[in-house]
Order: C-alpha cells, then structure tokens, then sequence
C-alpha cells in the first residue's frame, strides 16, 4: 500500500471462471467466510484478500487505520488483482465495512463488472438514523471491552457460543471465528486478536459517520443489496430497506440477521451465483 502496509492476497478455485473478489466485515477476516465463498470455488475464479490490520496481515499503527486509507487500500488491491492474475471483469462481494469502503471508493464501482454488497451499513435519514446511531456507539464500546488474550483458540470459541449474535451460524463458524481472528503471540504460550480491539472500535466509532457520504444514485456498475432481515430484531446494526432506490437491486434473508453469510451460505452463494451470471452475460 501507499504506507508500506502489506496486503496478502490469495487466490482459490477455478482460474478460468468468473473472478470474484471476496472481502470481510470489521472484526473479522475473510477466511471465516469459508462456509460461503468454499461453494463458489469450483466455478469461480476466487479471490480473497483481508483488510489491513485484519487476517493473514501484520498490525500497523492505528493511525492509518482510517477509512480514508481503507478506500486507497481497496482501489490498490482492485489495481493488483488484474496485473498479477490478468485483466478480466470482476464481480465483487463485500460484507458490512468493507462493503460501506467499496462504495466510497472514488471510482464509484467502475473497476468491477457488478457488486453484490452484504448488509452494508448504510445510513439515511430516517427513523432508523437514531438506531444506527446508538449501536454504532454500542458497538465501538463492545469492542473496547473485547478481551485481547487466550490461553488457546478454543477457548475463543467455547467464548462465542454464549453470545447470543452469533446463535444462528452454522456448525463449525465460531471454531473457525476463533482459528481466523487469532494469532499465536510472538515468544509467549497465549494467542491475541489479529485485529486488535481498539482498531475493531476505531473502525465501528466513525463508519456510520462515512456511511452518510455515500450516494447510491452516482454507482458506475451494477449493485445488489442483500441485506438482512429488518423485521429481526439486530445484534449489530438495522438493516435499512433499500427497495426504494431505482439504482440498486435490493433484496433480503427472511430471518437471518447482519451475519447472513455465516447463517445461509448456500443461499447466499445461490444469490451470488445470479448476479454473476446477470452481470457478466448482460
């Protein structure tokens, strides 16, 4: 990156498919993700990349941990796809962040070929703007609070099985969560968050403040929404009904929540699978 950062990028499937380009939400790390992008590896010609500071990249300082550089860190991986793997049209898949950090992005979705965004945490004036204002806030503090060390990575996952959030995912997620989201300590016998809990809040405190910059009308490619189910009461933000604006196809997962691709990842992959064919066979 512009810094020096350096940004892992790893490519799975077939390298004949269709390339899709597959990021992670805030916290997270792309590989947790496996239940869904492992059904689309077959066709599909896969790439994973996580954001700085998250996964398989080393921690930075915290000051570059901004959406600023989190944007330029998008357009410079979207540049490094095509000149390390060839220039084909992509389709990307973005969860939560780095769905808000695509389309912030100044090219306005023109490197891809269509972008299929999940529950991107968007903001509108509305009734909701209250809602998103107080878990945003909620959020960064659940973050700050967010124990920093574990004697193993089970322990993480044995953790996460009492957290009502993630009681929808499907079987082996938390264990995966637990193995993708920690690192063995350098010298010591404990394991600690790849994604250190003050970046993880950093990121939450003023993305709902970006997220208001957004302009949905001004996109270069074609855009679906698939957001979660705003009739399910949310553990991480709500999910705003997008139906009304022309310039996105939006949609929803009855009954599942901010996670959806942790929950349904057929379903998810299924809706994927049609865009892709849309967008590239248009």
């Amino acid at each position: 990156m512009d810094d020096g950062t350096n940004i892992f990028i790893r490519r799975h499937g077939n390298p004949g498919g269709p390339r899709l380009v597959v990021c992670h939400g805030n916290g997270l790390a792309s590989d947790v993700y496996y239940p869904f992008w492992s059904l689309l590896t077959g066709e599909c010609d896969l790439i994973v990349y996580d954001l700085r500071n998250h996964g398989w990249n080393e921690v930075t300082a915290i000051g570059n941990h901004t959406v600023p550089h989190l944007v330029r860190d998008h357009d410079l991986i979207m540049e490094a796809v095509d000149r390390y793997f060839g220039d084909k049209p992509k389709v990307g898949a973005f969860h939560s962040v780095s769905a808000l950090i695509s389309l912030l992005s100044p090219t306005k979705g023109s490197a891809f070929a269509g972008r299929i965004l999940f529950d991107a945490p968007l903001c509108r004036p509305g009734q909701t703007r209250e809602q998103m204002e107080a878990a945003t806030t909620r959020n960064a503090a659940a973050a700050r609070k967010r124990r920093e060390r574990f004697a193993s990575t089970e322990e993480l996952s044995h953790r996460l099985r009492a957290v009502p959030a993630f009681s929808r995912v499907v079987p082996g997620v938390l264990d995966l969560m637990a193995r993708t989201t920690l690192r063995k300590s350098p010298g010591r016998d404990h394991y600690e968050l790849r994604c250190p809990r003050e970046y993880e809040a950093r990121l939450a405190e003023y993305g709902e403040i970006y997220s208001e910059m957004v302009d949905l009308g001004e996109l270069a490619s074609p855009t679906k929404v698939l957001g979660a189910d705003p009739s399910v009461p949310f553990s991480y933000l709500p999910s705003l009904d997008l139906s009304d604006i022309v310039a996105v196809d939006y949609d929803y997962l009855p009954d599942a929540t901010h996670l959806l691709q942790l929950e349904e990842p057929q379903a998810c992959a299924e809706v994927a699978r049609d865009f892709m064919d849309t967008v590239l066979h248009a």
